[in-house]
């Protein structure tokens, strides 16, 4: 190969070359990271970027998912925070080798659809789970349909919350509900604090099911909606379905892809 081939073959490796943007927490550590990698791969504006790296913990890597949400681009996390259930490993070395060699995981947000009690409607995305919580001392007292049949007919607690299988290690978790495998089709119905009926452990429900809370008693006992961190307050009726029409990228090392984390967290004591 002579010089005028060697280097138009090494221009077409340029321009094959996935475009990387970073993305970085407010943190020392995370900016810090977000310096040398830039310094080592180079640094497109993440809304032109063909994969994403998000340098952080879950809270970052969430807001993450929400941002690039209608752009289907792939988002590969490295863990700089304190939990990183939805990130890879921090690595430095060989990157452009893991991008090349991550398994991607495809995932479809909840959308929740709220009707507050002044009349107004609005929607959100949630990618973790929809929760609704009580505002103030009075419990929350609520009515729970599925695909427009009524299942329970009064339930009283501090909350409930639907959450997708990604999303079932987090909140759902802490709530005492199920882990949802990924690939299941299934989604969590899970109460927080029941107080009646008090044995009341919740459902699992397919994932094109279409929950339907209904506020008993709005204004003596106020409720707000929560879709991973957009809250509505003051709901009198809320709909949470799976948003089919959205799809979410992420990318994880083989090693340590979603499904195995999601198993491995089903054997922690």
């Amino acid at each position: 190969m002579n010089k005028q081939d060697a280097s138009a073959a090494r221009r077409a490796a340029a321009r094959t070359k996935p475009a990387i943007g970073f993305v970085a927490a407010d943190t020392d550590e995370a900016q810090a990271a977000l310096e040398r990698l830039s310094r080592a791969h180079g640094q497109v504006p993440a809304d032109e970027a063909d994969i994403v790296v998000a340098l952080g913990g879950d809270g970052l890597m969430l807001e993450t998912l929400h941002r690039f949400i209608g752009r289907q681009v792939p988002i590969f996390g490295m863990n700089c925070g304190s939990i990183g259930f939805l990130l890879n490993e921090y690595r430095e070395d060989g990157l452009a080798d893991r991008l090349a060699a991550a398994q991607p995981v495809t995932l479809h947000p909840l959308r929740m659809t709220v009707r507050t009690v002044d009349g107004r409607e609005e929607q959100a995305l949630a990618i973790n789970e929809v929760s609704l919580l009580r505002e103030t001392r009075q419990a929350a007292k609520l009515s729970i349909s599925i695909d427009g049949v009524e299942r329970l007919e009064e339930l009283i607690c501090d909350g409930v919350l639907v959450s997708t299988p990604a999303g079932s290690t987090a909140y759902n978790l802490s709530a005492h509900g199920p882990i949802v495998p990924l690939g299941t089709g299934v989604l969590a119905l899970t109460p927080i604090s029941a107080f009646r009926p008090r044995r009341w452990r919740g459902a699992l429900l397919r994932h094109t099911a279409t929950v339907r809370f209904d506020v008993r008693e709005p204004k003596k006992r106020p409720v707000s909606a929560v879709a991973d961190y957009t809250e509505v307050r003051d709901v009198a009726r809320v709909e949470v379905c799976e948003d089919r029409g959205v799809e979410l990228r992420l990318l994880f090392d083989p090693e340590h892809n979603l499904e195995e984390r999601i198993l491995k967290e089903q054997f922690v004591g």
